[in-house]
């Protein structure tokens, strides 16, 4: 099943490939787990994925698996750009399926909000590198400016990208009246400072695992620790034992409820580029939310 090209570029990185089975659950990228002489392997390919973006993906779980002290985070091994018949691709150890424990939220709650809680003293928000959400690229350039890195970084580059394939959610005076309030709405960030986000927070980028909860597929920088738990939210939540959990490990600031859609907005204008469909109509909805 793997296909001749893909195999012979990943045996020169990783040895002989003894088999190899489809895993799901991809939206972007195809995953398989391969089988090789000293154990099994999580493969991901992508024959259209842009350059770097398995790489930019590889730093950031290491970043992750370095701070994260309480969830499991997968080590990258080996990745490759396209070349030839081969696509890119990204092998990671492989991580063992395993129950939904009675304290999985709990542990998953009070672990993100110790990741959050990890500073490396830097007051800047942002990354070393740009990178990928999803397969759209995303800015990370550094700011001393919360307010103004969510509107440079992510609001108005998602916006332009969607303008420009004529998908453009709400009225440009709606878009004008939610830059004017940014300083307002989100400036209070500052009191929690810089947190190292997963980025892509939804519960399909958490997996239950033999040793607990996992993430995976991030997209990481350093930024305010409400825009991970917007996302949280964004398609049907993760329980309410994972938000108590957090909110009793670090409690959240005033105002969060009128952040959230402020947050919850960048993710939708990522699905109309990566989608369109409802979520054009969506967007625009919550935009008009929170400008009315």
């Amino acid at each position: 099943m793997i296909p001749p090209a893909l195999r012979d570029s990943v045996q020169a990185r990783l040895g002989p490939i003894r088999g190899a089975s489809p895993v799901g659950g991809g939206c972007i990228n195809q995953g398989m787990r391969i089988d090789l002489a000293d154990g099994r392997v999580f493969l991901k390919h992508n024959a259209s994925a842009a350059p770097g973006m398995f790489a930019a993906e590889a730093r950031g779980l290491t970043a992750l698996r370095e701070a994260a002290d309480q969830l499991i985070v997968p080590r990258p091994l080996a990745w490759a750009e396209a070349e030839g018949d081969a696509p890119a691709w990204l092998a990671l150890e492989w991580l063992e399926p395993g129950p939904r424990g009675a304290d999985f939220a709990e542990r998953l709650g009070r672990g993100l909000a110790s990741l959050h809680g990890l500073h490396d003293g830097d007051e800047r928000w942002g990354w070393a590198e740009d990178n990928f959400i999803g397969a759209l690229p995303q800015e990370n350039g550094r700011m001393e400016s919360w307010s103004a890195f969510w509107r440079r970084r992510r609001l108005e580059p998602q916006l332009a990208m969607g303008r420009d394939a004529g998908r453009l959610p709400g009225r440009a005076a709606e878009w004008d009246r939610l830059f004017d309030r940014l300083p307002d709405l989100l400036d209070d960030a500052k009191m929690d400072g810089p947190s190292l986000l997963h980025g892509d927070l939804w519960g399909g980028n958490v997996v239950a695992t033999m040793d607990g909860p996992a993430l995976i597929d991030p997209a990481v920088y350093r930024g305010h620790r409400e825009a991970d738990l917007a996302m949280t939210e964004l398609f049907g939540g993760f329980g309410e034992r994972f938000y108590a959990a957090y909110g009793e490990a670090w409690p959240l600031l005033e105002g969060y409820p009128a952040r959230r859609p402020v947050y919850q907005l960048w993710y939708l204008l990522v699905h109309v580029n990566l989608f369109g469909g409802g979520y054009v109509a969506q967007t625009a909805e919550v935009l008009r939310g929170i400008v009315r």
